[in-house]
């Protein structure tokens, strides 16, 4: 059993109308799926991702109202990488970040590719990086309505750092339990600090990565708006979900069990150092309720919740 990338990450907010904003008109990610949180249906949970919301494109933040401020640190998802075509695109978000006043920093190179590090207005922490000399996982395709020319557009989620207090605990369950084979390291960024360690699954590449930095100066994150909930790893199908599932009992590590979200089908388990894993499902995707035209212009509700429709329409603000 292999992953066949990374299917979405999930992260917080606490405003969907300015999140909404940046991730649309600045980044110029397609808004395929406005939903709700299936746990507490109170809360908007949007999605963003190419041009019809493919597995592996996906950037989803949950809305909590009121939410703090993220104080950072250990034990986190601490980098959300996204995708763009080549060298030339990020030259071009060099100059749309100038002109929209986004906090970045200038061109990089990482395990020789180019990539801008970056956040958005509540701190979430991101990064852009070139597929130029790219190979592996195969990139979306950007929104050909987006405010940015489909040719620098986003194609795709990109790797995916974990800050952790040990190593041991985390790449075990990477490449022991979950098949993840170790690649490579790079400088940390902060001096006195270990490697980097990297990690990939399936046909690898800049959608099947994970970063592991090991961070011995910091205490546990306390997550707030701008922080990351989980990551989430592409399954072929239902019954490979399955297996995965026999395999994470198996290990006897605290799982969900099989839960079905109506766009897939998931299941959720954290890893020694707190992480919170997600094992998704590629189908049956987002154009099982609406065509692809209009992804996301209006509320989309799994069927045991529509039922409930008005109430829970009556307590969220709309976003347009």
């Amino acid at each position: 059993m292999q992953f066949l990338g990374i299917h979405h990450v999930s992260a917080l907010t606490a405003s969907a109308k300015r999140n909404y904003h940046f991730y649309t008109e600045i980044l110029g990610m397609r808004l395929v799926k406005k939903s709700v949180n299936q746990d507490s249906p109170d809360m908007y949970h949007l999605f963003y991702a190419d041009e019809m919301g493919r597995p592996g494109t996906d950037l989803t933040f949950f809305e909590m109202l009121g939410v703090g401020q993220t104080y950072r640190g250990n034990n986190s998802i601490s980098l959300t990488g996204l995708r763009v075509r080549d060298d030339e695109a990020l030259r071009y978000w060099v100059e749309r970040f100038e002109h929209y006043q986004v906090k970045y920093q200038g061109l990089t190179e990482q395990l020789g590719r180019q990539v801008i590090f970056f956040e958005d207005p509540e701190g979430q922490r991101l990064m852009l990086v070139s597929d130029q000399n790219n190979q592996g996982v195969a990139a979306g395709i950007p929104w050909d309505k987006s405010p940015v020319p489909q040719k620098y557009g986003i194609t795709g989620l990109g790797p995916i750092r974990l800050t952790i207090p040990e190593l041991a605990p985390s790449e075990g369950v990477l490449t022991r339990v979950m098949g993840f084979r170790h690649v490579g390291r790079y400088p940390a960024y902060q001096e006195g600090q270990a490697d980097v360690e990297v990690y990939q699954t399936g046909q690898g590449g800049t959608g099947a990565e994970v970063h592991l930095e090991v961070r011995n100066d910091l205490s546990k994150e306390k997550p707030g708006r701008g922080s990351v909930h989980h990551v989430a790893f592409r399954v072929k199908d239902e019954q490979q979900l399955k297996q995965w599932y026999e395999r994470i009992k198996e290990e006897r590590m605290p799982n969900s069990g099989l839960i079905d979200r109506y766009y897939f089908k998931s299941l959720y388990f954290r890893e020694p150092n707190g992480i919170l894993y997600e094992l998704a499902t590629d189908e049956p995707g987002f154009t099982t309720d609406e065509p692809v035209e209009s992804l996301g212009e209006s509320l989309a509700l799994p069927p045991f919740l529509e039922e409930k429709r008005s109430a829970i329409e009556a307590q969220l603000t709309p976003i347009k």
